[in-house]
């Protein structure tokens, strides 16, 4: 289903932004662990024209939403290019936009513990987290670097504890929630660097 400003009406979806180079089954995981954690009655994936803190741009736009709607088919989570039809370039704007498009869509932000770490440098990072709730999914790895980070612990008072994690999608910016999630132990990059998707 495409989405409209009618049809999102009052669904809590959460966004979860990226390269998508290429997507794979780590993607799905997280995607299917944050619907059921935050309470969500959908995730978009919003496959992004590039990372503006990676210097190597990604594949081509076409063949990364072929492989993200190859791997993931869920009829909760919807495969779309919102920057590239929005023509945003940073997460701020992309979200200025959506809210501009779905005003009366609740949205949450979801990002993984590693995000979390570098948040800080993202532009309008505090206008992010002062918008939308943020969702953080940890791989066992990450939980530290996740936790200690330096947005963590500049809003460490708006944490969602424990069970309160499912309250996420309904809670007023800023709140976030960090949830630990066992990992499939597969990254783009080493898919990348297995030849399994050649750039």
């Amino acid at each position: 289903m495409t989405p409209t400003a009618h049809n999102t009406r009052g669904r809590r979806i959460g966004l979860l932004g990226g390269s998508f180079d290429p997507a794979h089954l780590g993607h799905v995981h997280i995607t299917l662990e944050a619907l059921k954690r935050f309470d969500l009655d959908a995730v978009w994936w919003l496959v992004s024209p590039g990372n503006p803190l990676k210097t190597r741009g990604p594949a081509p736009m076409e063949r990364r939403m072929v492989r993200a709607r190859d791997v993931m088919q869920h009829p909760s989570v919807h495969i779309g290019d919102s920057e590239a039809q929005l023509g945003t370039r940073y997460t701020a704007e992309t979200l200025r936009a959506l809210r501009h498009k779905f005003p009366a869509a609740r949205f949450t932000w979801l990002m993984g513990a590693d995000n979390l770490a570098q948040f800080h440098l993202w532009k309008d990072w505090d206008e992010i987290i002062n918008t939308v709730p943020i969702g953080v999914l940890a791989r066992p790895g990450d939980r530290i670097e996740g936790r200690t980070a330096p947005a963590a612990q500049i809003y460490r008072h708006a944490l969602l504890k424990g069970r309160q994690e499912r309250l996420l999608s309904m809670a007023d910016a800023p709140a976030w929630a960090f949830v630990n999630v066992p990992m499939r132990d597969i990254s783009s990059t080493v898919l990348r660097a297995s030849g399994d998707w050649p750039t």
